[in-house]
This record gives C-alpha cells, sequence and structure tokens, in this order.
C-alpha cells in the first residue's frame, strides 16, 4: 500500500507541476502576444507626445525605416497615427481613440483578432471610410458589421469635426486596454483632424520575430529613431500588463517549489517507513554478511518503482489534460480579469522532460539520507526484538 501512495505522490506532483507551467507560459506567451500583434513589441514617437491619445507628427531626421527593417530581429513595421474621439448613436455614445493606419498595415498580423466582417484596405488613397470596431463598444453601442455611426473629433479652437464610418469588422483581442478603447480606421483621416500632411505619420509600430529578444533589439532600435523621437517597449507602454505577466512567473515558482517539497517529502517518508517496516530483514541479512551498500541498493530499487511508474503516469495524465485544454478549450476565463478568454497551453518538450528529470533528480538526492540509516540498524538488536 505504501508503494501506491508513493507512486500516486510521484503522478500528482507532475500533473500539477505540468499544468502549472504549460498555462502559466501560455498565458505569459497569450498575454504578451497579443498586445504585441496589436501594439507592436515596440513603438516609436515623437519626443513632442503628451499623455494624450492624439499622435505628435514623427520626426523623420535622423529616421531610418529601412534600417530597423534590415535589423535581424525585426519582422516588420507598420506606421500610424491616432486622434481621440465620440462615437455617437441616437441612444448612447462612447469615447474612442480612431488608430489611424495606412497601407502597411498588417492584415494577417490583425487576422486572428478578427470574430466578425473583414479588414479594410487602406491603400491611403483619398479616404477610406470603413473601421475595424472592437466588440466590446460595439455592444456598448448596440451595433454590428454593415452598420453605419458617426464620430466627432475635436481640437482647440476648433469646431467639432464629424465623420461618418462604416463598420467594416468586428475584433477582439480580450486585453481590456484596447478594446474598451482603440476602431481601426484610415491613417488619412487622422491626417486630416491632426492637421498632418499626406507623408506624415504618428508613430511606428515595430514586430520583432522573438519577443525574448526585445532588450538586445531595442538597443540596436534607438541607434536609427533620431534624436527627436524614442522608443518605448509595449511593457513599458502598457505596465499594467507587465505587472500581470509578473505574476505568472511568481506563482509558477511558487508552486513548482511547493510540489517538489511535497514529492520530496512524500519520498523520503515512504523510505523511512520501509526501512522500519523492514528492520528485522535488514538484521538478517546483515548477519548473513550483507554489506549496508548492498541493503541500501534494495530500497533505492525500492524507490525506483515507486518513481518510474508514478513519473510515467503523471506524464500521461498530466499531458493528456493540456491536450484536452489545447484542443477544446473546455477552460474558460474572464478576460476582464484574466485578459484571455480561455486558458492557453504551451506544450515546450523541454519544460515537460525538465520537470520529470528535475523531480526525479531531487528526490534520488533526498533518498540518500534516510538510506543511510540503515548502516545505524544493528543485527543482534533488530533481530532480539523480532
Amino acid at each position: 500500500m505504501i508503494v501506491y501512495i508513493g507512486r500516486l505522490s510521484v503522478a500528482l506532483g507532475i500533473i500539477v507541476s505540468l499544468i502549472t507551467i504549460s498555462t502559466g507560459i501560455g498565458s505569459k506567451k497569450a498575454i504578451e502576444d497579443r498586445i504585441s500583434n496589436f501594439s507592436g513589441d515596440i513603438s516609436v514617437r515623437s519626443t513632442r507626445s503628451n499623455s494624450s491619445y492624439n499622435s505628435s507628427v514623427l520626426d523623420t531626421k535622423g529616421l531610418d525605416t529601412k534600417q530597423i527593417l534590415s535589423l535581424e530581429g525585426v519582422a516588420g513595421l507598420q506606421s500610424y497615427a491616432s486622434v481621440s474621439g465620440i462615437l455617437r448613436t441616437e441612444n448612447n455614445f462612447a469615447g474612442v481613440i480612431l488608430k489611424g493606419v495606412g497601407k502597411d498595415f498588417d492584415k494577417e498580423r490583425f487576422q486572428p483578432f478578427m470574430i466578425s466582417g473583414s479588414i479594410p484596405d487602406y491603400n491611403e488613397d483619398g479616404y477610406n471610410n470603413e473601421i475595424i470596431l472592437s466588440e466590446k463598444i460595439a455592444n456598448d453601442l448596440s451595433l454590428k458589421a454593415s452598420d453605419s455611426i458617426v464620430a466627432i473629433f475635436s481640437k482647440e479652437d476648433q469646431k467639432p469635426i464629424y465623420r461618418k464610418f462604416i463598420i467594416k469588422g468586428i475584433y477582439k483581442t480580450d486585453i481590456k486596454l484596447v478594446d474598451d478603447l482603440y476602431m481601426i480606421g484610415d491613417i488619412n483621416h487622422v491626417r486630416k483632424v491632426m492637421n498632418m500632411t499626406d507623408k506624415e505619420v504618428g508613430g511606428l509600430d515595430i514586430f520583432l520575430k522573438d519577443t525574448d529578444d526585445i532588450d538586445s533589439v531595442f538597443s540596436q532600435i534607438e541607434k536609427y529613431i533620431g534624436y527627436k523621437n524614442y522608443a518605448e517597449k509595449v511593457t513599458e507602454k502598457y505596465p499594467q500588463i507587465l505587472d500581470w505577466v509578473n505574476i505568472f512567473n511568481q506563482n509558477i515558482s511558487l508552486i513548482i517549489t511547493i510540489m517538489l517539497l511535497v514529492v520530496v517529502i512524500n519520498i523520503v517518508m515512504v523510505l523511512l517507513i520501509l526501512i522500519i517496516e523492514r528492520t528485522n530483514s535488514i538484521g538478517l541479512l546483515k548477519t548473513f554478511g550483507a554489506s549496508n551498500g548492498q541493503i541500501r541498493s534494495i530500497f533505492i530499487n525500492y524507490t525506483l518503482m515507486i518513481m518510474i511508474p508514478g513519473l510515467l503516469a503523471g506524464n500521461v495524465i498530466g499531458i493528456g489534460l493540456l491536450l484536452i485544454q489545447k484542443y477544446t478549450g473546455i477552460i474558460k476565463l474572464d478576460p476582464e480579469n484574466y485578459f484571455i478568454s480561455t486558458v492557453p497551453v504551451d506544450l515546450n518538450p523541454l519544460y515537460i522532460i525538465s520537470v520529470s528529470v528535475g523531480i526525479f533528480i531531487v528526490s534520488g538526492i533526498a533518498m540518500i539520507l534516510p538510506s543511510y540509516l540503515i548502516s545505524k540498524i544493528s543485527p543482534v538488536k533488530s533481530i532480539k526484538y523480532s
């Protein structure tokens, strides 16, 4: 019975560790990817920009987009300009930010966010009145794809500017900071409102091939943006999301540490119980001339009989549960609190192997101390009190 309890302990430790790591890292990557695909991993803005959502014109002196695109870690970039405004219907209104994009808009990167309608073509040829609205704003205003909506923009010392837009598509990122505010439209509308020329932009969204390289690529990008502009990492642009991602890292480390301790304590307790139960047998074996090392190897084999089946069962069940979640998304989350609507799974073979190897090694080291108790058992006393 004690062997089966030990196997169950190891299996549960593996299952919980796999689920914690895979969902924790999966959630972290999903949140980072979503915000990066919407706003870029690195943004370039004018130093004249203030805390408002209205773009200042990006200074072109010293700005070399070709050099930025040629950097090894850069996957692409797109220009934009933004302006704040109000969407108004007969019964309701909502404050929004019109993020104007142009012909370099990465439609393929934005496509996963679309839940209805389609992405317009923004060719910067005249004024395209088609916009992409977030599901949150659309629901608040009781709008759907193909509906029309009036937007009002204002600037100091100017009359309000009215624009009528057609909702071409509805998007959803599950990130409250984005879905509550942004709509996508033609950059020429923003240029008109902000008195920009047809060549001026408000900023650049730079996408990286690997977000893990952001620190090294960031320093290279700063060389080609000009001294009147500045670069900003997406984690600096949305510090609330960075704080949330850091919570995942802390939780993963805490849970893995706890599970390691639980598994190690259980293995040690199992080994101690086995040694106590077999005290008489140990005494007999020593009487027949068995060395401490030979007897210790018997109990190590016992422990292997616990560890190996437990590891196998834990991996099969743990990976099975993760695969079910990965392909069905059966467990949902509230995007208001978690920035994602389903629990994402990252099945990285390196993490899976590391969990099993780590638990096996730590448990193996922990077995050394109780196994040395065998050398303290006296053959005479163990047989005398049997």
